[in-house]
């Protein structure tokens, strides 16, 4: 079956029965040939005397039905009106032509009818066996245009493949649930045109008249590659517009790369905050990761996790899976395999703070490429605790980094955060310090060692969308720190995609920093959530937190802008640090600790080459 019908299944009752469309041929034929001949002697009837046009017919009408029944035309291969269907016919028309021609020559003299004849019959028979396939497709399509009572009136944004299978979705639905009245298209190329039918009415600069003139209560989004920057402007247009907006998910969420009526489903924060275009470079993520064995610390995070997931689809040698946390492993095996029995070898229980543990596990699965993602990440909690954080973020990262070096891998990914970025907290400094230990082993190792830095990850653990959503289902209210602040925001699939990009493209001792797309104000992201939800929630100021930043950056001010493989993807140098330099962290004090900190990050670049014992 061709697979232009699918989705269309409920075309078929109203298609016209093989049986019939080939009378139809046969006519087309037997028209075109009385016509040729009309034509031919100048529609002088008493001129057709010595020739036999009925068995030029029956061998016409013959030929086309053996060579359509080949083609498919008599029995549902193609959709009506279909170029597919077109082509074919053209085909079955041609080859009957020759048949004819043959036929004709074979018969001897006198022929049966004159030779050129055949070539005037042909196009009429095409003609006329195409009009009857395209008005049976024009009568489908007004049917489906129909619109049935309680059928949802919408606009569809997106003129272009998207929009038109969303259109065909909703056109054959069975129960009409929703009738496309109009298009919108920021292309005023497109103004005129019309898809399926439905009208393309202007831009999103039209978006209210063309609503108000339709009466569409629903806005469907059918641009699976639209930027979040562009569907949170069509927000809040479709709210001046007094008009719900729906969306189809993006395309990585698409299971066959189409869209459909069934795809369509309420527009989330992750989209209005994290949809971000990425043209993933799959042969170069491929070399480095197809065969290899691979191994993920914190592979029971949120980011760790996804990446589990993401690394599986390329086929490893194999995927060791490090985390302190059992039931976290648990639920990522369950997550890539269907099955959760804990049985694997691959599934590695174990701190990164235990130095002995990680040359444990790193001598017995030697993996070629490794991502560090165990880290401490909340702000807040490590201002109170920056002994916790040294322990894990710098003391944890350096016994990975050992562990790397003297398993001999290839290529190690330091996932860090825009914290680092000139640090102001905690969090920021000892992620600082983790990049520049990176930096400092990318010197003297023969494998490739650098970090990648991102800010705000939608769906991570403890994300400020879900304090968000938590804080309006119990009543409120949403606590905002500053009405000014800002945060760059990225989906975690979305995020781990340019993670596993950066890792193939990355250099020795640099920083990648991913493209976030723009700031967004937090603020604007709590009232968007509060005028969806039932009830009135008040939004109340807190100030910002100890060592949270009022606008976060991704590169430092003494750090280039730098796009060298990925339009995405910005490099960076980071000095490097000898880990001989940590001696200063061990203080008890909390307060003296954070100073410390301070006074390393600021230090610069250290130029002992010996390596802890």
């Amino acid at each position: 079956m061709s697979s232009e019908w699918s989705g269309h299944e409920s075309d078929r009752s109203f298609q016209i029965p093989g049986a019939l469309l080939l009378v139809v041929d046969a006519t087309a034929w037997a028209v075109g040939v009385l016509a040729a001949m009309a034509l031919r002697f100048d529609f002088e009837v008493s001129s057709w005397a010595p020739w036999h046009p009925a068995t030029a017919i029956a061998i016409a009408a013959g030929s086309m039905a053996l060579v359509g029944a080949l083609a498919g035309l008599y029995g549902g291969r193609w959709r009506r009106g279909s170029l597919d269907e077109g082509l074919a016919l053209g085909l079955a028309v041609v080859i009957t032509c020759a048949a004819l021609v043959i036929g004709n020559e074979l018969l001897g003299e006198p022929r049966l009818v004159p030779a050129s004849l055949a070539f005037g019959a042909a196009p009429i028979a095409f003609c006329g066996s195409g009009a009857a396939r395209f008005i049976e497709r024009l009568l489908l399509l007004r049917r489906g245009r129909g619109k049935a009572t309680g059928a949802t009136p919408v606009l569809i944004f997106g003129a272009g493949d998207g929009g038109m299978q969303v259109i065909r979705s909703m056109q054959h639905d069975p129960n009409k649930r929703f009738a496309a009245l109009g298009m919108i298209d920021d292309d005023p190329a497109k103004r005129n045109l019309r898809l399926g039918g439905v009208p393309v009415l202007g831009t999103r600069d039209s978006m209210l008249t063309a609503a108000q003139s339709t009466g569409a209560e629903m806005l469907v989004v059918a641009a699976p590659s639209i930027s979040s920057e562009s569907l949170r402007d069509l927000s809040a247009r479709a709210l001046a517009a007094d008009i719900a907006v729906r969306v189809v998910p993006p395309v990585a969420e698409l299971i066959d790369g189409h869209v459909g009526a069934d795809d369509v489903r309420p527009l989330t924060e992750a989209d209005l905050l994290g949809r971000h275009q990425i043209d993933t470079d799959i042969e170069a993520i491929s070399h480095y990761i197809t065969g290899q064995r691979v191994l993920v610390t914190g592979a029971g995070g949120s980011i760790g996790s996804e990446l589990c997931r993401q690394l599986h689809r390329f086929s490893p040698e194999a995927l060791i899976m490090v985390d302190r946390d059992e039931s976290a492993l648990h639920s990522v095996q369950m997550a890539i395999e269907g099955r959760a029995l804990l049985d694997s070898e691959l599934l590695v229980v174990a701190d990164i703070r235990d130095r002995n543990r990680m040359k444990e596990v790193f001598n017995q699965h030697r993996p070629h490429v490794v991502f560090h993602t165990a880290a401490l990440k909340h702000l807040p909690l490590l201002e109170l605790h920056p002994a916790e954080a040294v322990k894990t973020n710098v003391y944890g990262t350096l016994n990975v980094l050992e562990a790397a070096a003297g398993a001999g891998v290839d290529r190690f990914v330091n996932i860090s955060t825009d914290k680092a970025a000139d640090p102001t907290s905690v969090l920021g400094y000892t992620k600082r310090i983790a990049e520049q230990l990176t930096s400092w082993f990318a010197a003297r190792e023969d494998g490739a060692y650098l970090s990648v830095r991102f800010g705000n990850v939608l769906g991570s653990r403890g994300s400020v969308l879900g304090a968000f959503e938590h804080q309006i289902m119990v009543g409120g209210p949403i606590t905002v720190t500053h009405p000014d602040v800002t945060r760059y925001f990225m989906t975690v699939t979305e995020a781990v995609q340019l993670v596993v990009q950066a890792g193939a493209v990355g250099r020795d001792g640099e920083a990648l920093v991913l493209d976030m797309g723009e700031p967004v104000r937090i603020v604007d992201v709590a009232r968007r959530l509060v005028a969806q939800a039932d009830r009135p929630i008040e939004i109340v100021f807190t100030g910002l937190r100890p060592g949270e930043k009022l606008h976060e950056v991704l590169l430092g001010q003494a750090e280039v802008d730098a796009r060298h493989a990925h339009p995405l993807i910005s490099h960076c140098e980071v000095p490097a640090r000898s880990p001989l330099g940590l001696e200063a962290l061990g203080v008890e004090d909390s307060d003296e600790l954070k100073l410390v900190l301070v006074s390393l990050c600021r230090l610069g670049q250290q130029t002992d080459s010996t390596l802890r014992v």
